[in-house]
């Protein structure tokens, strides 16, 4: 049997494992359940930890910016539209590497061009879907959903919050996780606020909205603004709805932010021109002990499904599959690598899902709520400067963006 691997599933975590598998001469599969690859999505984040991976495996600057826009500063403004912290993002602010805005469905078809282009059309397998696996001596028994099984040497699953090979791994792993926010997504052609290129958090714990362009401006200085309305309610007993993610309309939700006016932003008229939008629960699963069983490994949200409230769900997956990467660079196709990889990530990105649970970055929106309801004169005399800044580097130390530490490290995979 050679060294291949099976990926279940070809969203961003898996598309990124596939890349580096072949980077470092190690061929793969990629098990992906849906009939065709089309776009779906709308606006998310790439931290600079993760397109550092991005660059490193020849996605280039261009790739990014035919799908988004290098972000240059991230903004939390309170309930009065004043600033409450800001600071530059990517370059801007020291990093090596950018920080890129961009739409989840353009970046995710790029990466599955990219596969195709540098590994065959047949690095896909459309319409099946990974459904168990049975671990032996030296290899793992696949099972797909067409009845049939495939032998290989390490099955990775890449396959979301909703992961079949996580059920198996974790049986008795509690049901995915609501802890009462809703979100509304979508996107807008707009002007762009502050820099041209800021990410906006605007509001409380109880009722935000962030907002942030995935596109240079045209001629007419219009941008596509990413918008997510979001509202904290009494979780009922759970989720009511059947699907995670449906369309909606604006008038559902827009009365929430009713005196979201401010000299630079109308919010209510923001959105009545909205061009989509979509209705989902703010979701998460309870981090588990492990995230490997024998020859079988997870990553991406399969492993860490996480609140978006930092920004680096999509980050995380591409990091977990360069870590990964490394690993079998390392110690071969073996689960020694699979080990080696859990034993770095497992233990720190569960407690990061925890911190992000607790509103990760937007917790300074928490505070300036407990202290002053949201509206303030003078935010240091609420929340001192240091104070600010110590609360954000603790967190971009969690997630794995603190600069200094990032800029110094070496890379994660050398190509030999």
């Amino acid at each position: 049997m050679s060294d291949h691997v099976i990926i279940a599933g070809a969203g961003i975590g898996g598309l990124t494992l596939a890349l580096t598998l072949h980077q470092i001469g190690v061929p793969c599969t990629i098990i992906e359940a849906a009939k065709e690859m089309r776009p779906m999505g709308v606006g998310i984040n790439i931290q600079p930890n993760a397109v550092r991976e991005l660059f490193d495996l020849g996605i280039t600057a261009d790739d990014l910016d035919g799908v988004g826009i290098a972000a240059k500063e991230w903004a939390l403004v309170g309930l009065n539209g004043k600033e409450v912290y800001a600071e530059p993002r990517g370059t801007d602010a020291g990093y090596f590497w950018p920080q890129y805005a961009v739409h989840r469905g353009a970046f995710h078809m790029m990466l599955y061009h990219k596969v195709i282009e540098r590994i065959g059309e047949n690095a896909v397998l459309l319409g099946a879907k990974v459904t168990g696996y049975d671990n032996k001596p030296a290899s793992v028994a696949v099972h797909l959903s067409d009845g049939t099984t495939i032998d290989d040497r390490i099955l990775i699953g890449a396959d979301g919050i909703h992961s079949a090979v996580r059920a198996q791994m974790h049986p008795d792993q509690p049901p995915i996780h609501w802890g009462g926010a809703v979100m509304w997504r979508g996107t807008v052609r707009a002007k762009p606020w502050r820099t041209g290129s800021s990410f906006v958090g605007l509001g409380t714990h109880r009722q935000r909205m962030v907002m942030y362009p995935i596109s240079k401006p045209d001629t007419d200085g219009l941008a596509l603004i990413n918008w997510i309305a979001e509202v904290t309610m009494d979780t009922d007993g759970g989720w009511h709805h059947q699907n995670w993610f449906r369309p909606a309309s604006v008038d559902d939700f827009v009365h929430h932010f009713d005196e979201f006016r401010y000299d630079w932003l109308d919010v209510p008229a923001m959105l009545a021109q909205a061009d989509c939008a979509y209705e989902n629960p703010m979701i998460d699963r309870d981090p588990v002990a492990t995230w490997v069983d024998g020859s079988v490994a997870l990553i991406g949200d399969a492993a860490h499904a996480m609140y978006p409230t930092g920004s680096n769900g999509a980050s995380q997956a591409i990091v977990d599959a360069r870590v990964l990467g490394a690993a079998l660079q390392k110690h071969g196709v073996t689960p020694d690598a699979l080990t080696s990889f859990n034993d770095q990530l497992c233990g720190p990105i569960s407690e990061l899902v925890l911190r992000n649970r607790g509103a990760g970055p937007f917790g300074l929106l928490h505070i300036l709520n407990d202290r002053c309801g949201g509206l303030f004169d003078d935010i240091d005399t609420v929340i001192p400067k240091q104070e600010r800044a110590d609360f954000m580097a603790k967190y971009k130390a969690a997630a794995g963006f603190a600069i200094e530490q990032l800029n110094a490290a070496p890379p994660t995979i050398l190509v030999r």
